[in-house]
Parts: structure tokens; C-alpha cells; sequence
């Protein structure tokens, strides 16, 4: 792998010309790796997941470097949460390629064929999108998650990571490219950005000729500046504003555990709950259990005034807290006096991400399921597991709310799309 490069070694004008070069690189690698077969793609996953178990001690070493020089610069807990690699992360990393690897290639599927009236079988193809542009902030995983399903999906995979967790990624991979260098398919199918300083980033969402789709994965103020600077279609989503709607139908001891996990188990990511909307009938039952376990929890907890009325410890919540991500130990809670009420503010404030309603209510769970929009829409569980590996997508590669061929978790067949195939014996057009 290439040594690191910052602004103190290069000049402006040189990210120009380091972006073309990995993305023609990557170019080249995808026309060959598009060919390939699902076997030899299944046999580098395996190797790659021998290898980052293996080499276990070398990405941590890596990993410790950066999450020193986080801690120096004053990063917040929760980024370093997000940062950091230690045992049971590198088994997560090894495990989802080899589940990737288990999974069904979607390349070549044929997905329905149809006869016309003249006798044309048409059809329609699976094919891989390409070359595939990652832009990520710190979580070092991405950089197996995303080389892993890219390449199983048959695309080239440019993969641009946070300075943050730069030496992090480019342990990880330069282990990925060994793998594919020793089962024989080309090495440069994955590449790792070098480059920790932003600016390389603008100059490569200009390759719109070499880079066919962007994916961005990090907060808003990075996914906002890929979407407004890029040339190239960006799958994305802005933020993670998640709800939970506690029914008045609701098991509210399974509400309790939902609701804690939501929040407590992972604060730190997009699919994290950051407000909780209680229906009126239940709420003065529920509240004062709920507020009590957030607290034990270290969770500070911002409410409505109806929610003050019941627990007057809680913060008042102002307008702009029911808008935000918090991505910490922070959770709005509302009061709301029905269904209809909590499903408008989902609409008003939420994000299309991630929704769950707790009920024992059939009818309730339907209607919530078909009048919330959202990206993935639960009923009894927490929003956790808006996650494609908990999915069975094996690792996802995001989460798009930008309703283009693909809406919520990611996996393999979001990594594709489609061509027509058509069968004919002889037919012209009059």
C-alpha cells in the first residue's frame, strides 16, 4: 500500500492526478473482476477473513495509533467508540466476509422474462454497478464491509476513509489486497485513498467518466458536502433521526427493553433512537419506569411539557432538539394523544430512516406499517436492527434514504443493477 500522504507533501494540484490514477486503476480492475465467477469471489472473501483474523494484532496495533492521536485532539467518546477496534470487532469484520461469501452472488440473475406479441423474450439481468466510491468518516469496519460486498457484487471499490482512522484502513486494506493478490483476481479491484486531507475528496467526485456511484457514510455535515460537490450519482442519507412509538396497546415491560436498547446498547450510530413519542393513555404508567431506567443509564432526557408534568426532573426539549442526531447518551421524549399524532411528528421531524412502534395491537402495527414512509419500519423491536448483517444481508454497505434503486439497509443485490436481455429469431421493426 502507498505510504500516507497529507497537505505538508503534497501540493493541491496533486490530488488531481493521484484521484484519476486510483480511479483508472479501479476501472481497469472492474471490467476484469465483472467477469469473474462466483467461486474465485467466494474463495478471496475466505482468504481475506483467514487474514484479518490472523493478523488480528497488526490492525490493532494500527487501530491504537489512531484512537491515541483522536484522544489528543479531544474527540469525543462516542467517536472513539466508533473508532476503535479490539477482539470482538475483528471477529465481527472476519465473520461478515465469511458470510458474505455464503451469500447468493446476485450477478447474472435473470429476474423475470416476458414474450411480446412478435415473439421477443425479454428479460431482465443482473450486472454490477461498477466502480463504487466509499466515502466514510471514522469507523474502520466499513473498510472490510465495503471492499467485502463490493467486490462479491462484482464492482471495483475506491475506499476513502477519515484521517481519523486512516492507518486503521489501510492495515485492513492492505490485507484485503493481499488476499485477492494470492486467490488471483486483481489486486487493484480495491483501492485505499491515501490521501487524509479533504480536498482529494473534490477532486474525486469530479471523475463522474471513471466513478459510476458514490456512497457516503458518516454525519451530515460530510454527506452534505459529497452531495453538493458531486458529479456522480450519491446514494446517501442525512441523518438518523429514529423513533419509537409506545402504543397504548403496548407490552410495556417489552417497551422498557426496546426503548434502552434503541438508545443505550449503541448510542453512536445512524440507527440509534433519539426520540421516544408516548401515547397519553399510557404515559403516566410508563414515564416515570422509562425515566427512571434512562437515567440509571446515563441518558439525559429532554420531554415535552407533558412529559415535564410527569417527570419534572427531565430537560425541557426545545423546537430544534426533535430535529437533531444526537449520536449520544441524549433522548428526546413526547407525550402524544394518539396514533395520528405520533405518525405527524415522524413526518415533521423524522429523517426516513428508522421507525418502530410497540404494540400488542395487530391492527395498530398495520396501520403504522403502511402510514410511516420510512427506510425500515418495525414493529416490536428496537432500531438496531436497521443493520443489513442483522438483516441477512450479510455486512451493508449503508443505508440510502435517497429513494433511487435502493431504499434502507444495503447488501449485495443494492450493489447491482439491472440490463435488459433480449431473446429474438429474426425480428426488425416496422
Amino acid at each position: 500500500m502507498s505510504e500516507i500522504k497529507t497537505r505538508s507533501v503534497l501540493q493541491d494540484t496533486q490530488f488531481t492526478q493521484i484521484a484519476n490514477e486510483i480511479a483508472l486503476k479501479a476501472k481497469d480492475a472492474s471490467n476484469s473482476l465483472a467477469k469473474v465467477t462466483s467461486r474465485p469471489k467466494d474463495e478471496a472473501l475466505l482468504a481475506m477473513s483467514r487474514l484479518i483474523s490472523s493478523e488480528s494484532s497488526y490492525i490493532i496495533e494500527e487501530n491504537n495509533k489512531d484512537i491515541e492521536d483522536a484522544k489528543n485532539k479531544g474527540l469525543s467518546s462516542a467517536f472513539i467508540d466508533r473508532l476503535a477496534i479490539n477482539p470482538a470487532r475483528i471477529k465481527a469484520m472476519s465473520d461478515g466476509l465469511k458470510e458474505i461469501a455464503a451469500l447468493r452472488d446476485p450477478v447474472g440473475e435473470v429476474l423475470r422474462m416476458w414474450k411480446r406479441p412478435n415473439g421477443l423474450i425479454v428479460g431482465k439481468m443482473r450486472i454490477p454497478i461498477g466502480v463504487i466510491g466509499i466515502i466514510y468518516e471514522s469507523r474502520p469496519n466499513v473498510t472490510a464491509d465495503g471492499a467485502g460486498l463490493c467486490m462479491k457484487a462484482g464492482n471495483a471499490v475506491i475506499l476513502r476513509g477519515g484521517s481519523e482512522s486512516i492507518r486503521s484502513n489501510m492495515a485492513i486494506g492492505k490485507l484485503l489486497r493481499q488476499a485477492l493478490k494470492k486467490t488471483g483476481l486483481p489486486e487493484d479491484s480495491i483501492q485505499i485513498v491515501p490521501v487524509a486531507d479533504r480536498g482529494f475528496v473534490l477532486e474525486m467526485l469530479k471523475l463522474e467518466d471513471l466513478i459510476d456511484l458514490i456512497i457516503p457514510r458518516g454525519g451530515e455535515g460530510l454527506i452534505r458536502l459529497v452531495t453538493e460537490n458531486s458529479r456522480i450519482p450519491v446514494l446517501k442519507h442525512y441523518k438518523g433521526v429514529c423513533h419509537i412509538f409506545v402504543d397504548e396497546y403496548a407490552d410495556l415491560e417489552m417497551a422498557e427493553s426496546v426503548c434502552i436498547n434503541a438508545k443505550v446498547q449503541r448510542p453512536g450510530v445512524c440507527n440509534a433512537v433519539e426520540t421516544v413519542l408516548v401515547h397519553e393513555g399510557i404515559a403516566e404508567r410508563f414515564l416515570p419506569i422509562l425515566t427512571k431506567r434512562f437515567e440509571a443509564e446515563g441518558v439525559e432526557i429532554r420531554g415535552c411539557n407533558r412529559t415535564k408534568e410527569i417527570a419534572p426532573h427531565v430537560k425541557h426539549a426545545k423546537e430544534g432538539d426533535w430535529f437533531k442526531e444526537y449520536l449520544d447518551l441524549i433522548i428526546n421524549v413526547k407525550v402524544v394523544i394518539d396514533m395520528a399524532e405520533a405518525i405527524s411528528h415522524i413526518e415533521k421531524y423524522g429523517s426516513n430512516h428508522t421507525d418502530a412502534i410497540i404494540t400488542k395491537s395487530y391492527d395498530n402495527a398495520q396501520y403504522f406499517l403502511n402510514n410511516v414512509n420510512s427506510s425500515t419500519v418495525l414493529v416490536n423491536a428496537s432500531t438496531r436492527f436497521s443493520d443489513g448483517f442483522e438483516l441477512g444481508l450479510g455486512a451493508e454497505i449503508g443505508i440510502s434514504t435517497s429513494k433511487l434503486h435502493a431504499y434502507g439497509p444495503m447488501g449485495l443485490e443494492e450493489l447491482t443493477i439491472t440490463k435488459y436481455i433480449i431473446y429474438g429469431d429474426g425480428q426488425i421493426r416496422n
